[in-house]
C-alpha cells in the first residue's frame, strides 16, 4: 500500500467513521463544528473569530494546529471576502461558505507567509480554516455543508 493510500485510509478511520449515529446525535456547541458531504462527516474542535479583532488575528503566529482543529471566521452578512497568509506559519485549507453554511469554494494549501490575496468569491459569510491538504484528504469540496451554532437556523442548510 502506497503512502497516499495509507493517508487516505487514516482519514477514513478518523473522519468518515465519524458519520456514525454517535456523531449525528452530538449536540451543536460553540467549540465544535461538523462538516458533511457525499464523503461522510468530520467533526472539528473550532475556535470562532466573530469580531474584527479576532478575524484580523486569525491563525497568525501559530507554529502548529491539531489535525482535528480549525478556526471559523464569522461575518455579520454575506460579502466579498479575501484572505492572505501574512504572519501565518502553517499551510491552511480555506473553505469559503455562504449564509447557509454551504461550501462555495475550497482554497487548498495556502502558502505560509504569502501576502498574495486569496479570494473566496462574492456572497461569503463564513470561512473555515483547517490544516493544509486536509480538505482534499477527507473529501471536503464545493457543496459540503457545515453545522455550527453561528449559522442562523433560518438560513442553515444543516441547522443545529
Amino acid at each position: 500500500m502506497g503512502s497516499g493510500c495509507k493517508a487516505r485510509l487514516i482519514a477514513v478511520i478518523l473522519f468518515c467513521f465519524s458519520g456514525s449515529t454517535a456523531l449525528a446525535e452530538q449536540k451543536c456547541s460553540e467549540d465544535a463544528l461538523t462538516v458533511r458531504g457525499d464523503w461522510g462527516q468530520a467533526r472539528f474542535t473550532v475556535e470562532v473569530a466573530d469580531d474584527k479583532v479576532e478575524r484580523a488575528q486569525g491563525l497568525m503566529h501559530r507554529e502548529s494546529m491539531p489535525k482535528s482543529a480549525g478556526m471559523l471566521f464569522v461575518y455579520p452578512e454575506e460579502q466579498t471576502i479575501g484572505f492572505w497568509m501574512k504572519n501565518t506559519l502553517i499551510p491552511l485549507d480555506m473553505l469559503f461558505l455562504d449564509s447557509s453554511g454551504t461550501v462555495q469554494k475550497v482554497h487548498s494549501n495556502a502558502i505560509p507567509l504569502d501576502t498574495s490575496p486569496i479570494y473566496g468569491g462574492d456572497n461569503i459569510q463564513y470561512v473555515f480554516e483547517i490544516n493544509g491538504g486536509l480538505a482534499d484528504l477527507i473529501g471536503i469540496s464545493v457543496g459540503s455543508e457545515i453545522q455550527h451554532p453561528s449559522i442562523e437556523k433560518d438560513y442553515a442548510s444543516w441547522p443545529c
